[in-house]
């Protein structure tokens, strides 16, 4: 997936228990990246864009995941687009599909509390240690010793978007250049997987974006972004710490 996966599980339960909830977790993932990496010629979405797997053939993840992709596609206008660099690659909504996956899994094998966190990917169920809410640091775009916000939650998302650390590596998808306008895009909500499609999105649009993430608050999404001029913008009921 080419980014690092933290698991903290606050469960009160055996160790055994919680090092199968480990174990669980970390397959799944290997798994996902053995089908959706884009780096790996043997993977279903490598297959698919060379023409050796045709889509009727690929797997049931895979079609879940294209068709999330299109939905997502007519959800932002095209600014999410799976097929922005040229060719297939739908790495920005698998890592954090993959997450909130992993996370209803755990739940169901009974992890009440834990915290996933995949290069700025985040679902949090429960609450954290000592019963208290998770706390969730968002870095500072231009000064990274510091943070923009700490956010508090014990349910929910958290996805952030950025060119302070790769570069531009998003697209506006209208003119083919490197994203402008925005350096960094944070959406809280209730799905990792939509929070992180809808970071990327708002941050292809450019300071368009600001006003599109704040028509997202009616779903339950809500956000903070900063321009590449540094100024901060945060909807209303951003889950702020004290």
């Amino acid at each position: 997936m080419g980014t690092v996966v933290s698991i903290e599980l606050a469960d009160e339960l055996p160790e055994s228990d919680l090092s199968g909830f480990v174990d669980m977790t970390c397959a799944w993932l290997h798994e996902v990246d053995g089908r959706f990496s884009t780096y790996k010629p043997d993977s279903e979405v490598c297959r698919l864009r060379d023409g050796t797997l045709n889509l009727a053939d690929a797997s049931p993840d895979l079609r879940l995941v294209l068709d999330r992709c299109a939905d997502l596609w007519r959800d932002t206008d095209g600014y999410f687009d799976a097929y922005a660099g040229g060719s297939l690659d739908p790495s920005g909504y698998v890592k954090g599909w993959s997450v909130e996956v992993a996370s209803e899994r755990l739940a169901a094998a009974g992890s009440r509390r834990h915290f996933l966190s995949a290069g700025g990917d985040i679902r949090m169920r429960g609450a954290g240690p000592g019963g208290r809410p998770w706390r969730v640091g968002v870095r500072h775009p231009f000064e990274a010793d510091k943070l923009a916000w700490v956010l508090s939650l014990t349910d929910g998302a958290v996805a952030t978007s950025g060119t302070y650390e790769r570069g531009a590596h998003v697209f506006d998808p209208r003119t083919g250049k490197p994203a402008a306008g925005l350096r960094s895009v944070t959406v809280v909500g209730p799905d990792l997987a939509v929070a992180d499609a809808y970071a990327t999105a708002a941050l292809a649009m450019g300071e368009g974006g600001l006003a599109w993430l704040a028509k997202r608050v009616a779903d339950g999404y809500e956000s903070a972004a900063v321009t590449d001029d540094g100024r901060a913008f945060t909807s209303p009921g951003l889950p702020v710490a004290a």
